[in-house]
């Protein structure tokens, strides 16, 4: 069975069928907030992608590099948890982590905006009209988000496999409508795919080792690693030294080589 990722373009429904789903198939269910909370340098509950994203940006900014280490961080997160399979994952454009994964089904939950209002009415307890304002903004807000972090638009149906409108629907059919085009065959993990979650799961964990090289960039194949940066040729020798040790303990990289380009 693949990993499963759920986009939400409808907060509350979206979560309660990731939910629902992950019982169904017997799965873990993971938010992206649950996984920002597990960051240690980002343990910051302001920045939880409830309400405000404006925020988000602004508490990362205060960081050095901070939105760079941010999505560093958050990614290799992602992808280790991805990398047992079958798992439930919900939470603002979780698909695009895998972009290249041949075993995601990557869906999208949506509801009828005038539903979505009357919901968010009764469970705030506000008007109409407060509930419409409020529901635009978030709308907004992720779709800022996800540009942000992917340079993509999240509510570009060429994104997803499936796009299930709660409301046409019931949650509990949707989740059955996802448990069934989880089991076709296209969706199934396959010796390269793993091996391509693999290579893009050690990419992100190097990264995230090499935080205080901003400028660094890593590429892996068959879990071999290639590590390319400027420096001073002068200082090639300590810097790969260096970086040699904050790798230590990696064990799913083979190899890992350097490129060093000129620093002027």
């Amino acid at each position: 069975m693949p990993i499963i990722t759920i986009s939400r373009g409808s907060y509350h429904h979206a979560k309660s069928v990731a939910e629902k789903l992950a019982a169904r198939l017997g799965y873990p269910c993971l938010s992206r907030d649950e996984l920002i909370d597990s960051l240690e340098e980002f343990h910051l509950p302001e920045i939880k992608l409830v309400r405000g994203l404006k925020d988000s940006f602004s508490i990362l900014d205060r960081f050095s590099h901070g939105k760079q280490r941010f999505v560093t961080a958050i990614t290799s997160s992602v992808l280790q948890h991805f990398l047992p399979g079958n798992v439930v994952f919900h939470g603002l454009a979780g698909h695009y982590f895998v972009r290249d994964v041949s075993h995601v089904l990557k869906v999208r939950i949506i509801a009828d905006i005038d539903n979505r209002v009357a919901d968010e009415m009764h469970r705030s307890n506000i008007s109409e009209e407060q509930a419409y304002f409020l529901l635009k903004n978030d709308d907004e807000e992720r779709r800022k988000w996800g540009m942000f972090l992917h340079g993509v638009d999240i509510v570009d149906p060429q994104h997803y496999n499936l796009i299930v409108n709660i409301g046409e629907i019931s949650e509990e059919e949707a989740v059955e409508l996802i448990a069934t085009t989880a089991g076709f065959e296209r969706f199934q993990e396959t010796e390269q795919s793993q091996k391509t979650l693999g290579d893009m799961a050690l990419s992100a964990l190097i990264r995230t080792r090499l935080l205080d090289y901003p400028n660094v960039s890593v590429s892996v194949q068959d879990s071999n690693a290639l590590i390319s940066l400027k420096a001073p040729e002068s200082q090639q020798g300590i810097i790969r030294e260096r970086i040699v040790q904050m790798l230590d303990g990696i064990s799913t990289m083979k190899e890992c080589t350097f490129r060093f380009d000129p620093y002027f």
